[in-house]
């Protein structure tokens, strides 16, 4: 069960779909020339792909052809491409580190193979877990050790040993293998997402497992009414405290956590579950590293990246690919099915968009939004074509495949389908909404805040491109920021938090602009949601991985689930909250619906009121002011009720409202709706209400 996928076909595709771009948003006429170049750019390389790399199907399967690949009679066929290098060696423990007897032959157009027949009694030749190594000898003549590029194991040396990573041969018996048994996530109608990390999924002072998270953290995310997890540092990286995001091994699933068996089950259990596992995929860099990571693999600064300064990031201190390279777009393009194959994943959250996307990779430009920005000269038609292909890949496997794009500039086109043109991808991070809180949290006092900017950056996003909507992720909470709740309470998180504790203005206020953050971003910001690990429960502190500045402690590298745990604790309040919120949207579904309406946004009262899935959200951000017989506009006419208020006291609330009153809808309008009730909105306090 689960992922046995039909070959591909060549693609198929109907050039006049463009128009249905063009159409839809005639501002981008002036740039359907660009459009259509790029798109005959994909076309050219698809062609390409169908002559001279055996078709998509065989291309997009890379991992079949190259690395150390077991043969049923156990013969080991290894293949690497690796087009500057003299000659290539492999070796390891299983032939006592001989680096001499086991050449390559070059096979043609910078391809190498090597094939190792079993032993006499029919066994393979390098055992399972044997350590091994590739051998180049560079254009210089010197004599490198290397990690093969297609590694699918590799592991932390001992302390005593250096840092430099270790691949190990992974074939284990059969019966040591874990089988999927559940099939594959469909695309759930509302995306609520739960960012998350495996390593700091534990409360331990040290790094999670798989088996952790799946046994312990995946009933949480169930319960707290997620639909998705996105799996953060999966991509095996060297340096922890990048978060995952300076890779080395790209087809090699993190070690740290446990066996790529581990993460299989952690994947088919969240299957059963009906959860759908998305992962964080960088294709955007690659680490510098050149002992255990892609650099300078065959000896030279080229190979998988650009040679000269475009083949470097400088912000981020990386290697940056080149895309127009044929076995690069192999190498990347069968990464994604490795992951989507081998280990059943449901889609990825495809990682610095905006930095492939241009030749400035986003740095120093602000993206003010005209069209010029988006079809000029600055624009990487190498990076458009490739993000084109792997969308089309992704999504030609399975249709319930999802792709979400981390993308601040905005580019139109990127949530709309290759065959109009388009990049492909379902979803793109709406980043400005968590700036936007940020920003007001820190620089402007409650009064202060601008509502009908709030309303803007909320719902500033383009037709038929759906967003993400998040008020914050990890971004958020890494050491050097602060998350939202620590924005609001830091100064008492740690003296007034107790249930026992005195009255605390601080965490009063805190506690209501939580949730009201959460709601108005869940219900009216986008087209799915997402939420960071422990956030939901107001998180305390920043998140710091272990390295040299904080004498390598897991104190902050961790999520202390015992706070929410704690019934003393008002952790539990904003916890019952996120749940609450994620039911309802189950249940009404505003997320797959139209956009909100918004009918009213007062800067006086600080009162913001919209409609969305039938549903009436009415926001009172006010500081002090509550208000009786609050007039909003409703579209419908009919008998209201409260079916969520953030001021209830199983959520922290004060229980000023009273969810049993039935609001009556007649033939009054108000606020440009046919309709109209009275509510009683108190100060810093949101409600829903539905028909009944």
């Amino acid at each position: 069960m689960g992922g046995k996928y039909s070959s591909l076909d060549p693609m198929e595709v109907d050039v006049p779909e463009i128009n249905a771009l063009l159409d839809r948003d005639p501002y981008l006429k002036p740039y359907e020339k660009e459009i259509r170049r790029r798109y005959a750019c994909l076309r050219d390389i698809q062609d390409k792909i169908d002559e001279d790399g055996g078709g998509f199907d065989e291309f997009t399967q890379g991992y079949k052809f190259y690395g150390m690949k077991v043969q049923p009679d156990n013969t080991i066929i290894c293949r690497e491409w690796a087009p500057g290098a003299k000659a290539l060696y492999l070796t390891g423990d299983f032939n006592n580190w001989d680096r001499d007897s086991l050449p390559y032959q070059n096979i043609g157009y910078g391809k190498w193979e090597l094939v190792l027949h079993p032993n006499s009694d029919g066994s393979c030749r390098i055992p399972h877990l044997s350590e091994v190594k590739i051998v180049i000898i560079a254009p210089n003549g010197s004599k490198e050790d290397r990690l093969s590029p297609w590694a699918t194991y590799v592991v932390e040396p001992p302390k005593s040993e250096g840092t430099i990573y270790k691949q190990k041969f992974w074939n284990p018996p059969f019966s040591e293998r874990h089988l999927f048994r559940h099939s594959k996530v469909k695309r759930p109608k509302s995306l609520r997402i739960y960012e998350t990390h495996v390593g700091i999924a534990t409360s331990e002072l040290g790094v999670g497992s798989y088996d952790n998270f799946t046994d312990n953290i995946l009933p949480r995310i169930k319960n707290q009414g997620y639909t998705a997890i996105q799996l953060m540092a999966v991509m095996e990286h060297a340096y922890y405290a990048s978060f995952g995001y300076q890779v080395t091994s790209f087809y090699a699933a993190s070690s740290r956590y446990g066996t790529p068996d581990g993460l299989k089950r952690l994947i088919d259990r969240a299957h059963e579950m009906n959860i759908v596992v998305l992962l964080d995929v960088v294709h955007s860099h690659a680490s510098k590293n050149v002992m255990d990571g892609l650099n300078r693999f065959d000896g030279t600064d080229a190979c998988f990246f650009h040679q000269d300064s475009r083949g470097f990031h400088t912000l981020w201190d990386s290697r940056l690919f080149n895309y127009s390279e044929f076995e690069v777009l192999r190498f990347l393009l069968s990464n994604l099915r490795w992951y989507l194959d081998e280990y059943q994943f449901d889609g990825f959250r495809f990682d610095g968009v905006t930095s492939m996307l241009y030749h400035s990779h986003g740095m120093g430009e602000g993206f003010s939004g005209h069209y010029d920005e988006y079809f000029g000269l600055n624009v990487d038609t190498e990076s458009v074509v490739y993000l084109m292909l792997a969308n089309y890949l992704v999504h030609r496997l399975n249709p319930h495949h999802i792709t979400i794009a981390e993308d601040v500039s905005g580019m139109p086109g990127t949530c709309r389908p290759v065959t109009e043109g388009g990049l492909g991808f379902d979803y793109r991070l709406a980043m400005a909404i968590p700036d936007k809180w940020i920003e007001l949290l820190k620089e402007q006092k409650d009064e202060d805040w601008n509502i009908g900017n709030i309303i803007h950056t909320l719902t500033n996003r383009r037709w038929l491109e759906p967003n993400i909507a998040y008020a914050e992720s990890h971004d958020q909470a890494l050491v050097g920021d602060k998350t939202i709740a620590f924005w609001l309470m830091d100064k008492e998180m740690y003296t007034h938090m107790s249930t026992l504790s005195g009255p605390s203005l601080i965490i009063d206020r805190g506690i209501a602009l939580h949730k009201m953050i959460r709601l108005i971003t869940h219900s009216l910001g986008g087209e799915g949601y997402l939420n960071f690990m422990g956030n939901e429960f107001g998180h305390p502190e920043w998140l710091d991985f272990p390295r040299q500045g904080n004498n390598s402690s897991y104190h902050y590298a961790r999520r202390q689930w015992n706070l929410v745990d704690d019934p003393l604790l008002k952790y539990k309040y904003l916890n019952a909250f996120d749940a609450a919120m994620n039911h309802l949207e189950e249940k009404y579904g505003w997320l797959h619906s139209n956009p909100g309406y918004v009918s009213w946004k007062h800067e006086d009262d600080k009162v913001i009121a919209f409609e969305r899935a039938g549903l009436v959200f009415v926001f009172n951000f006010h500081s002090f002011k509550s208000f009786n017989d609050y007039l909003v506009g409703v579209d419908v006419q009919g008998q209201y009720q409260v079916v969520l208020s953030t001021d209830d006291a199983v959520f922290g609330g004060q229980n000023r409202i009273d969810t049993k009153v039935i609001h009556h809808a007649g033939d009054y309008g108000y606020a440009g709706r046919r309709s109209s009730v009275k509510v009683y909105i108190p100060s810093r306090t949101a409600i829903v209400l539905a028909k009944v």
